[in-house]
């Protein structure tokens, strides 16, 4: 990668996928121009032309050319920039683990994490309460013992768990329970620690109160509609 190389990126500041994208520039050191999307209005031109498939955040556009999909866009990171620390292991093992773990996240925490977010109180929000709590069980057994999700070196499943850390409280409010971190989930609570102590996540996150505004304001909007 060249000195002069330029890097976009298409954003909105509170979701978790476009954070993990700005997680993995700041690891890396690398300088880039970040745009933010409306998340109440249209689509913006330059998002279309750079996502026609998708049409959603985030994107990275590096010299003119988009990369979708923001653990794509982490592993193209990594793969670009040697400089900094390696987000994937040498070893085949240990890459084909942590990009499980990055799959769970999406798929045990983020999807059920929608239904306790954006549905009434019902059998759905409730099922995906249960679904969130029984993840955490399994991440905090995955934890254990351990600084990060793949041992001592901070990689790509934690880049792609950690905006989680800004989104919990707000589950926690519109699902009506509390997660009990330094009780149930110590391994977890003290993973969070460890990440928050990395200047990347650390300026990156968003205030945990800002979250739970600018949710609050999208799910009036979905509930409405539904």
């Amino acid at each position: 990668m060249a000195s002069e190389d330029e890097f976009k990126v298409l954003g909105l500041w509170f979701s978790p996928f476009a954070l993990r994208v700005l997680i993995g520039l700041e690891e890396k050191g690398i300088k880039y121009e970040y745009i933010e999307e409306d998340w109440m209005s249209n689509h913006s031109p330059l998002l279309l032309e750079m996502n026609p498939v998708h049409k959603k955040i985030p994107v990275l556009i590096h010299n003119g050319r988009p990369v979708a999909e923001s653990a794509i866009i982490v592993e193209y990171i990594d793969e670009l920039w040697s400089n900094g620390p390696a987000f994937l292991s040498s070893d085949p093992y240990d890459r084909a683990l942590a990009r499980f773990w990055v799959d769970f996240i999406e798929k045990k925490l983020i999807v059920p994490g929608r239904l306790i977010l954006f549905r009434s109180k019902g059998e759905e929000q409730e099922e995906g309460k249960r679904q969130f709590i029984e993840s955490l069980a399994m991440l905090e057994e995955a934890l254990r013992g351990k600084n990060y999700m793949g041992g001592n070196a901070f990689g790509i499943a934690d880049i792609a768990c950690a905006p989680m850390i800004c989104w919990f409280h707000t589950y926690e409010i519109f699902g009506d329970f509390k997660i009990m971190f330094e009780d149930k989930f110590l391994s977890i609570f003290m993973w969070m620690m460890k990440c928050m102590e990395r200047e990347s996540v650390k300026k990156i996150l968003p205030e945990q109160e800002k979250v739970l505004q600018v949710v609050s304001q999208a799910r009036k909007i979905i509930l409405k509609e539904t």
